[in-house]
């Protein structure tokens, strides 16, 4: 919601917000590609627990980031919003 009503006022705004939005689609994916992962192979649960540490992590870290003025860095993400 921040990013949709600020994206045009704070400069920065719009790609950071770009940037997690396809972040958190990206993960969404996974984790939806890993329930029958599991249910059949037993190994979707791998992709539960990096979807899980990178969730958690990668945010942190681009906040920081974010706070510096640095540009935020999402590896493994695919671009659905450009």
């Amino acid at each position: 919601i921040l990013w949709l009503t600020q994206r045009d006022k704070v400069e920065g705004m719009d790609e950071h917000g770009k940037s997690i939005v396809n972040f958190q689609i990206t993960l969404l994916l996974i984790v939806i590609l890993s329930i029958p992962g599991i249910l059949l192979f037993g190994l979707g649960i791998l992709g539960l627990i990096y979807a899980g540490i990178v969730g958690f992590i990668i945010p942190i870290v681009n906040a920081v980031k974010a706070h510096n003025g640095e540009s935020p860095t999402y590896f493994s993400t695919i671009r659905f919003i450009k």
